[in-house]
C-alpha cells in the first residue's frame, strides 16, 4: 500500500470551516492582547530600532531558529532549546497537513504526504514530540522538584508546564488512537515510521472499532481546544515571551557592547537628566519587563548578587515593568533602591548572557544619573571627595597635576608639549600616574616600547582623567568636562595612535570619545604588544610559570580580546590553568562601575570571591591587564587569606622579565 494516511480521518471536512474560523478568532485573541499593551511601552521616550533592519532580521532569525543565547550556558538551556525545536517542529508539521488538506488536495489535486516524503515525515515528527516531552519534563523536574536557588515560581508556571504537557501527550493518544484502527491493521509497515504512535496504538488493541473513533474524535476536539488555548494565553501569561523575546532579538542594540548615550548638555530645554521615572525611560526598557523570562541568568553571572549585595539585574527588569504598569509617576530609584543601583560595577555579564537582549546596565546608568546629577547623590562620602578631586585636580587622589609624570622620570618617553614625533601616544590614566603599585606597570610598558624600537609620548602633567569612572556612577557632566579638555589637547597634538594600559581608559578614549569628537585609534596594550610580538619587533626569552589569567571586563567582554593575552602568556613560557569563569564569562574584580572609588560596605569583597576561583586552580600566580583588577586582587589576597599562595602581577611585568636580545 502507499504510504499516505488520511487527513481528518473520523473527523470530517466539515471541520475545516468551523476549525478556521476558531483558529483565526484565538490569533484574533492574541494580537488585541499584544495590541493592549502598546500604550504601556509608549510611556517610555522614542528610540529608533528598527535601523538597519536586514541585520536585525539577521539577528532575529538566527537567535530565535539557532537558539544561540538560549543554550549558551548547560543548565536548563539545552533542555529548553530541544524542547522549542521538537514543539516548533510539530507545529511546522501540522500546518503542513493543513496546507496538504485543504489547498494542494482540492485546488492543485498534488499529494506531498505520500511515499517515502512521507515516511520521513512521520519518523521527524514523532521523534520531535517525544523530545518535547522529555525536555519538558527535565524543565518541569528543575523547576519544581529541585528548586535552583533564586528561580521564581509563580502560578503561571504550573498552568503553563499543564498545559503543553496536555497538548503533547494528547497529540500522541490521537495518534495512536487512528494507527490502531487503520496503519495497525491495514499497513503495518507504514506503523514502523510513527514508533510513539505505534507504542500508544497498542493501548487500544484491545477496543472495539466504535470505542476507538469515539475515543479519536473527544480527543481531536480536546486538542485542538487546548492549542486554541495556548495562542489565547499568550500575551496573558509569561508564555508571552515566545513574541516578545524573539523580538527583542530584533530591537536589541546594534552598536558596540557598552555604549552609553551621550547627552547633549548644551540643549537648554533638557529639564531631567537621567530616569527619576520609567517615562525617562525608553519604549525598550519598558519592553525588556514583557520580553523578560525570568531565567535568573542575569542574575547567576551577577558579581553584586553572588557577593550578598541587594543587585538582582532580573529585578531591576521586572521592577521596572511594574513601575510602568502600575505608576508611572512613581519614583524609580526609591522602587529599585541606591544601594542596589550602587551595588552595580557594570561588568555587563547579565546583559552579555541574557537570552531575552535585555539591557540592564544603562538603565542603572541613567538612574544613576537621576541620583547624581539631580539629586547630589553618591554611593559614599569617599566617593564624592574623589569626583570633588577629579573635578579640581584631573584625579581621584587629589594629587597636583605636576605629579603626574614623575613615574617617567629617567625613563626614555617625549613629552608631547615638547613638540617631537612621537609613534604612540601612551595615554596612562590616574592609576599608572599615580599609584606606587600600578607605577610599575607604565614603567614595565615602556621598557617593552623601548626594545621593540618605539618611540612614546605622554601628556605628563596635561593629562586628566579619562572621566570614565565619574561616568559610570552618573556624573556625566564632569565626564564631557574632562573629556572635552582631553580631546582638545590631543588634536592639538596631532597624534596618530593612542595606547593605554588600562582597559577602563581604553573604552572610553576608544569608544565614548567618538561622540565628542575624538576619531584616533586607540589600542590597549594587550593586542599592541602581541601585534609586536607577531611582526617580531618584540622577541622573549621564554622561561617556564604556572599561572591563571583574569579576563578583565572592560577588555574581554566589552572588547572580545581574549586569546591575545593567553597567546602573550604561552609566548613567555607560561602554562595556563583557567578559572572557572573565563573568557566572555569571566567574573568582575569588583572595581568597575567607578566601584574603585567605593568602599565595599555590602556583602562580601568580589575580589575574595575573584581571589577563591583563581586559588581553586592551585596556581600561584594570579596574571591581569587591568590596573582596576591588580589593585583589587592585590587587596583581595590579603582580606582573602591567600597571602603566601598567590600572587598577583601584571601582564606587562610578565613580558618585561622575558625581554630578549
Amino acid at each position: 500500500m502507499e504510504a499516505t494516511r488520511e487527513i481528518y480521518w473520523n473527523i470530517g471536512h466539515g471541520v475545516v470551516l468551523p476549525m478556521y474560523v476558531l483558529s483565526l478568532a484565538a490569533v484574533a485573541m492574541l494580537v488585541w492582547g499584544f495590541w493592549k499593551q502598546v500604550p504601556l511601552y509608549r510611556v517610555g521616550r522614542p528610540l529608533d530600532r528598527c535601523d538597519r533592519y536586514d541585520e536585525r532580521v539577521k539577528r532575529m532569525v538566527g537567535e530565535v531558529l539557532g537558539q544561540v543565547k538560549v543554550s549558551r550556558v548547560t543548565e536548563g538551556g539545552l533542555f529548553h532549546s530541544l524542547f522549542f525545536w521538537g514543539f516548533l517542529t510539530l507545529f511546522v508539521g501540522t500546518l503542513l497537513v493543513m496546507v496538504q488538506a485543504d489547498f494542494f488536495t482540492p485546488l492543485m489535486h498534488v499529494n506531498l504526504l505520500s511515499g517515502e516524503f512521507y515516511k520521513a515525515f512521520s519518523l521527524v515528527l514523532d521523534l520531535a514530540g517525544l523530545v518535547a516531552i522529555l525536555m519538558l519534563a527535565g524543565l518541569f523536574v528543575r523547576r519544581f522538584i529541585t528548586k535552583p536557588e533564586g528561580l521564581e515560581i509563580v502560578k503561571d508556571d504550573y498552568i503553563i508546564h499543564q498545559l503543553l504537557f496536555a497538548i503533547l501527550i494528547t497529540g500522541f493518544i490521537i495518534e495512536g488512537a487512528r494507527m490502531a484502527a487503520t496503519e495497525l491493521t491495514q499497513n503495518p509497515g507504514l506503523a514502523r515510521f510513527s514508533p510513539v504512535g505505534y507504542v500508544v496504538a497498542q493501548l487500544f488493541v484491545s477496543f472495539d472499532e466504535a470505542s476507538i473513533k469515539t475515543t479519536h474524535k473527544v480527543l481531536w476536539w480536546l486538542h485542538f481546544a487546548l492549542v486554541l488555548g495556548f495562542f489565547c494565553a499568550i500575551p496573558y501569561s509569561k508564555l508571552r515571551h515566545i513574541l516578545t523575546t524573539s523580538l527583542n532579538a530584533f530591537f536589541a542594540p546594534l552598536e558596540p557592547m557598552g555604549t552609553i548615550g551621550t547627552i547633549n548638555l548644551e540643549d537648554e530645554s533638557i529639564e531631567q537628566f537621567g530616569a527619576a521615572k520609567v517615562t525617562d525611560l525608553t519604549w525598550k526598557d519598558i519592553f525588556d519587563a514583557d520580553a523578560c523570562t525570568s531565567c535568573k541568568r542575569c542574575q547567576e553571572r551577577c558579581p553584586a548578587y553572588a557577593t550578598g549585595k541587594p543587585l538582582s539585574p532580573m529585578k531591576v527588569i521586572q521592577q521596572v515593568g511594574e513601575v510602568a504598569e502600575n505608576d508611572a509617576a512613581a519614583s524609580l530609584c526609591d522602587t529599585v533602591g541606591q544601594d542596589v543601583l550602587w551595588s552595580c560595577t557594570t561588568c555587563r555579564a547579565c546583559q552579555d548572557i541574557c537570552p531575552a537582549n535585555n539591557e540592564h546596565v544603562n538603565k542603572i546608568l541613567e538612574m544613576r544619573r537621576n541620583l547624581t546629577l539631580m539629586e547630589g547623590a553618591f554611593p559614599g562620602d569617599e566617593v564624592r571627595t574623589a569626583i570633588g578631586n577629579i573635578e579640581v585636580n584631573g584625579n581621584p587622589f587629589g594629587l597636583a597635576f605636576a605629579a603626574r609624570g614623575e613615574w617617567s622620570d629617567n625613563l626614555p618617553v617625549t613629552l608631547m608639549e615638547s613638540g617631537e614625533e612621537v609613534d604612540i601616544l601612551y595615554f596612562v590614566g590616574c592609576y599608572a600616574s599615580f599609584d606606587k603599585r600600578n607605577r610599575e606597570i607604565a614603567k614595565s610598558f615602556i621598557t617593552i616600547c623601548q626594545a621593540a624600537g618605539i618611540k612614546v609620548g605622554i601628556l605628563g602633567k596635561e593629562e586628566k582623567c579619562c572621566g570614565e569612572p565619574a561616568r559610570k556612577l552618573g556624573n556625566e557632566y564632569l565626564y564631557q568636562m574632562t573629556a572635552q579638555e582631553n580631546i582638545e589637547l590631543i588634536k592639538g597634538y596631532g597624534v596618530k595612535k593612542i595606547v593605554t594600559t588600562c582597559p577602563h581608559c581604553f573604552n572610553t578614549l576608544g569608544r565614548d570619545y567618538k561622540d565628542l569628537g575624538l576619531d584616533i585609534p586607540v589600542e590597549h596594550y594587550s593586542t599592541y604588544l602581541h601585534g609586536l610580538l607577531k611582526s617580531n619587533r618584540l622577541n622573549l626569552t621564554p622561561a617556564p610559570f604556572v599561572a591563571t589569567y583574569h579576563d578583565s571586563c572592560y577588555v574581554g567582554r566589552y572588547m572580545d580580546i581574549i586569546e591575545e593575552p593567553r597567546s602573550i602568556l604561552k609566548q613567555a613560557g607560561g602554562q595556563l590553568r583557567e578559572m572557572e569563569k573565563s573568557g566572555g564569562d569571566s567574573f568582575c574584580c569588583g572595581a568597575g562601575g567607578g566601584r574603585i572609588l567605593a568602599e565595599e560596605k555590602l556583602g562580601t569583597k568580589i575580589s575574595e570571591k575573584r581571589v577563591a576561583m583563581a586559588q581553586e586552580t592551585e596556581a600561584p600566580l594570579l596574571v591581569s591587564n587591568c590596573p582596576f583588577c591588580l589593585t583589587m586582587f592585590e587587596d583581595g589576597i590579603k582580606t582573602g587569606g591567600a597571602e603566601g599562595s598567590l600572587v598577583a602581577k601584571d601582564l606587562a611585568e610578565i613580558v618585561v622579565e622575558r625581554l630578549g636580545a
